[in-house]
C-alpha cells in the first residue's frame, strides 16, 4: 500500500495512555483519517454496511473471517496470530464504547462517500454575517457560534437512509460515460423523465421508492438500449434532516416558486429561539444556507436559551418523573407563574435551569401576589370611598402635589422606558428584573407610605396609584398575560389589555433627581431596617436618632421625616460625607494583600507587603495607589475592605450604606421610648380586633383594653396616637394580672 507501513506524529496520541503508539485506520475513524491523509496513505475499506469482513482476506491466513460480523472476528484473528508465534499477550480491557441509543447494539466507525456542501469557501463571509445578529446572550454571537464559525468544516449533507428528503442528483450507471445531473424544480424532473413521481394514490410524492423509479438514457452515452446504453438513475442517498431545517425559511413559503414578494419582506426572520445546543445544529445550518444563498443573515435576533434540568440537576425524564407535576402546578400556581419562572431564569442569559416547585412558587410570591395585592388595595380603599359610593379614578400624569405620588409616576415612566428597551433587545429576564424591582417599590414603598392618605380619600393617591397599575398592567401583559388581563380589564373596563397600546413614557413627568434621592432614602431606611433588626429592636418601638452620612446629604434634607417615620425615629441628623470623619463612628478601611496574585511579582518581598497591611504601615495617596512596607501595589494584588468597630457602650450601631456613606444607629431606650413602643403594640393589637369584629376601614369605635399596668400606663400616655391610628372615639383601660392583653371592640353608630 503506497505511503504505508510506517511511522507518524499526531499530537492526540500521548505517552500517558498506553505505549504512546496506536494502529491508525484512515477507514475508521476520524483522527486516524485526518492523520494518513496527510501522510498521503489512502483509504481502505475491509467490511460493508454491515460491518463484516469483505472477501479482500479471502486468499491469505485470515480467508476465515470473510463474512464474519467485525465483533465475531476477534477469536480467528487470535488464532491465527498465535499459530505465526506473533501473539505477544492476550487480555480484556473494560473500557466505554458507542453503542446505538435505540437498539443498544454497538457501533463502528466507517468511512462512507458523501455530499458535501463546501462551507470552506465562504466561511469568512459567515462570520461578517454573524457580526449583524442580535445575539442572547450577547457571548455567544463571537464566543461559542464564533468560534463553530471560524473553525467550520465542509458539511457532508447525505445520509444512507431509506426516509427523509432524497438528493435530487441522478448519475449514470457506467464510468465510461460520466453524467451528473441535479434537478432544482418539478417540471425540470418532468421535463426530463416524461412525469413525475406519483405514490399509490395517484398524488405526486417525492419521496422513496417513488422518485427512485424515474430512469432515463443517459444522454452522454451514444450506445443504444440493446448494446448496453447506461441509465442515469438517482443517488440512493438523502439529505441530512438538518438540511430540511436549514431550509425552513423559503421552504415554509414554497419560495422561489411562489410567494417571492412575501419572502424577501420577511426575511431575515425578525427573532427565533432555540436552546444553547444548536449552535451547532439549526442555528448553524440556517446560517450556512443564507449566506450562500442569499448572503445575509437568516435570523436578525436569537436567544439562545440553557437546558431545562429536572429537579435532581438531571436532564429531564419522563420515566424518572424528574420535574413537578405540570398539571399539579398550572392548578396551584396557575400558568402566569410558570411563564414567569421561565422567562425571568438564567436560561435565558445561557445558564441551565433546574425547576422546582419551590423556583415556581417564588415567583408568585415575589411578583403575582404583590401585584395583585395592590390591585386589591386600589378596589378595596376606592370603592369605600364617599361613603361607599366610590370613587372613579382616572388616568393623571402632572399636577401631584405629594412628593411620593410625583416619585411614583416618574418612576413609572421609567420603567416603561426601561422595559420597552430591553423587550426590544431581547433583554426578556431583564425585563423581568426591572418589572420585579418596581413591584417592589410599589408594594412595600409607595403603597404602605400612603396608606393613610388612602384612608383619608386622598384623590391625588386614588389616581395615581390607578395610573400606575394602568400603566404597569399593559408593561407586563406579555410577561403575565392573565393576571395582566384581569387586572387591566378590573380597571378599565376594556376588552383586552393585549388589545392596548404599549404605555407612552413621555406621558410620564422625567424627574432624575427626585428618583435619584428617593431611591437613597429607600437604602437608608433598608440598611437602617437590618440595624434593628440585628440589635432584636422590633420597629413598633421607637428610637431616639439615626445619623446619616453620605455624599450630598443636603439633598435629601426633605427627607428626612420620612426616614424617621419609616424606622420609628424621633430624629435624623443628616451629615455630608465630605465633611464628616468615618474615624469617629468606628469605620475604617482595612488593606488585604492577596499573597497568590502579588507573590510573583513580589517574591518573598509578598510577606513584607502582608505585615505592612496588617500593622497599619499603607496609604493610598491622591492618584489612588496603594503602597503597604514600602512596597507599590498593582490593582489586582490587593482589596480595600470598610470595617466598623463595635461601639464601646453598646448604645449604637454602624453600617455602610450601598454606593458610598453609612448610618449611625443609636440604639439606646429609654422608658419613655419604650411605653410609646407598648402602645403602638397596643394599635396593632386593636386593629386585629378591628379586623376580626368585621369592620369596615371608616368605622369608628369604642375600644377596651385590659392589660397589665405598664401596657395600661403606656396606653393612657399615648392615647392620642392610639385613638388616631384606630378610630376609637373612647379608650378604656383597665389593669388586671394577665400576660396578655385583652381587647374589646365596639362600633359607634352616627
Amino acid at each position: 500500500m503506497e505511503n504505508a507501513w510506517r511511522f507518524v506524529v499526531a499530537d492526540y496520541v500521548t505517552t500517558t495512555d498506553g505505549t504512546g503508539i496506536v494502529h491508525q485506520a484512515p477507514a475508521y475513524g476520524e483522527d486516524d483519517q485526518k492523520v494518513c491523509e496527510e501522510a498521503g496513505i489512502p483509504v481502505v475499506l475491509s467490511v460493508d454496511e454491515g460491518a463484516k469482513f469483505l472477501p479482500l482476506f479471502k486468499h491469505g491466513d485470515l480467508h476465515d473471517i470473510v463474512g464474519l460480523q467485525v465483533f465475531e472476528a476477534n477469536k480467528p484473528i487470535t488464532q491465527v496470530l498465535r499459530a505465526q508465534g506473533r501473539l505477544v499477550r492476550q487480555a480484556s480491557y473494560e473500557h466505554s464504547y458507542p453503542h446505538c441509543w435505540r437498539c443498544r447494539n454497538p457501533l463502528i466507525y466507517r468511512a462512507v462517500s458523501s455530499w458535501y456542501v463546501e462551507v470552506t469557501k465562504f466561511k469568512d463571509r459567515m462570520s461578517e454575517l454573524n457580526q449583524e445578529i442580535n445575539w442572547i446572550p450577547g457571548n455567544v454571537k463571537d464566543g461559542q457560534f464564533g468560534k463553530w464559525l471560524e473553525n467550520a468544516r465542509d458539511w457532508s449533507i447525505s445520509r444512507n437512509r431509506f426516509w427523509g428528503s432524497p438528493i435530487p442528483v441522478w448519475q449514470s450507471t457506467d464510468p465510461e460515460y460520466p453524467r451528473t445531473d441535479v434537478y432544482g424544480s418539478l417540471a425540470e424532473i418532468e421535463a426530463d423523465f416524461g412525469r413525475l413521481p406519483l405514490n399509490k394514490d395517484g398524488q405526486v410524492d417525492l419521496h422513496r421508492p417513488f422518485i427512485d423509479e424515474l430512469t432515463r438514457p443517459n444522454p452522454d452515452d451514444p450506445r443504444t438500449p440493446e448494446e448496453g446504453q447506461s441509465v442515469m438513475r438517482r443517488v440512493e442517498d438523502v439529505l441530512d434532516v438538518w438540511f430540511d431545517s436549514g431550509s425552513m425559511p423559503y421552504g415554509q413559503v414554497h419560495y422561489p416558486f411562489e410567494n417571492e414578494a412575501w419572502f424577501n419582506t420577511h426575511n431575515p426572520a425578525d427573532f427565533i429561539v432555540e436552546y444553547i445546543g444548536q449552535t451547532r445544529g439549526w442555528f448553524y445550518m440556517l446560517h450556512i444556507l443564507s449566506t450562500a444563498l442569499f448572503d445575509r443573515p437568516a435570523f436578525r435576533n436569537v436567544i439562545s436559551h440553557g437546558i431545562v434540568l429536572g429537579s435532581d440537576g438531571q436532564k429531564m425524564s419522563k420515566s424518572l418523573r424528574n420535574y413537578p407535576d405540570v398539571s399539579e402546578v398550572l392548578d396551584r400556581d396557575g400558568s402566569d407563574a410558570m411563564r414567569w419562572f421561565l422567562m425571568s431564569s438564567p436560561i435565558l442569559r445561557g445558564g441551565n435551569l433546574i425547576v422546582t416547585e419551590q423556583g415556581i412558587r417564588d415567583g408568585v410570591r415575589q411578583v403575582i401576589l404583590p401585584l395583585w395585592n395592590v390591585y386589591s388595595f386600589f378596589t378595596l380603599y376606592t370603592n369605600a370611598a364617599d361613603g361607599g359610593a366610590g370613587y372613579d379614578a382616572r388616568l393623571r400624569y402632572e399636577g401631584y402635589r405629594d412628593t411620593l405620588d410625583q416619585y411614583l409616576l416618574a418612576n413609572t415612566g421609567d420603567l416603561v422606558r426601561t422595559m420597552g428597551a430591553q423587550l426590544a433587545r431581547y433583554d426578556i429576564s431583564g425585563a423581568c428584573d426591572s418589572l420585579r424591582s418596581y413591584l417592589d417599590m410599589l408594594t412595600n414603598w409607595y403603597v404602605r407610605r400612603s396608606r393613610q392618605r388612602f384612608f383619608d380619600e386622598d384623590q391625588d393617591a386614588f389616581d395615581a396609584l390607578f395610573t400606575a397599575l394602568e400603566t404597569v398592567t399593559r408593561a407586563a401583559a406579555s410577561l403575565l398575560p392573565l393576571v395582566s388581563e384581569e387586572i387591566w380589564r378590573g380597571l378599565t373596563g376594556g376588552r383586552s389589555v393585549h388589545l392596548a397600546d404599549w404605555p407612552d413614557a413621555d406621558l410620564f413627568p422625567a424627574n432624575p433627581s427626585l428618583v435619584e434621592a428617593m431611591d437613597r432614602v429607600q437604602q437608608i431606611c433598608s440598611t437602617g431596617s437590618s440595624l434593628r433588626k440585628a440589635a432584636n429592636l422590633r420597629v413598633r418601638l421607637p428610637l431616639q436618632e439615626l445619623t446619616v452620612v453620605a455624599p450630598g446629604a443636603d439633598a435629601l434634607e426633605g427627607f428626612a421625616a420620612v426616614v424617621a417615620d419609616e424606622l420609628n425615629l424621633r430624629s435624623v441628623r443628616l451629615l455630608d460625607a465630605a465633611t464628616a470623619s468615618p474615624e469617629e463612628f468606628g469605620i475604617q478601611q482595612k488593606l488585604v494583600v492577596n499573597a497568590r496574585a502579588a507573590g510573583p511579582r513580589l517574591g518573598k518581598n509578598v510577606q513584607v507587603a502582608i505585615k505592612g497591611s496588617k500593622s497599619g504601615d499603607w496609604s493610598v495617596d491622591d492618584d489612588g495607589v496603594v503602597t503597604a512596607g514600602g512596597l507599590q501595589l498593582e490593582p489586582q494584588e490587593y482589596t480595600l475592605e470598610t470595617v466598623v468597630a463595635e461601639s464601646e457602650g453598646g448604645s449604637a450601631a454602624v453600617a455602610v450604606l450601598p454606593g458610598g456613606g453609612f448610618v449611625v444607629l443609636n440604639t439606646e431606650v429609654t422608658p419613655e421610648l419604650e411605653a410609646e413602643g407598648l402602645a403602638r403594640d397596643m394599635v396593632r393589637a386593636i386593629q386585629q380586633a378591628r379586623k376580626d369584629a368585621g369592620l369596615n376601614v371608616s368605622d369608628r369605635i369604642r375600644t377596651t383594653v385590659t392589660a397589665a399596668q405598664n401596657v395600661v400606663d403606656a396606653l393612657l400616655a399615648n392615647a392620642g396616637l392610639v385613638k388616631g391610628e384606630t378610630l376609637t372615639v373612647d379608650l378604656t383601660a383597665k389593669p388586671a394580672d394577665l400576660a396578655d392583653p385583652a381587647v374589646v371592640v365596639e362600633k359607634v353608630e352616627g
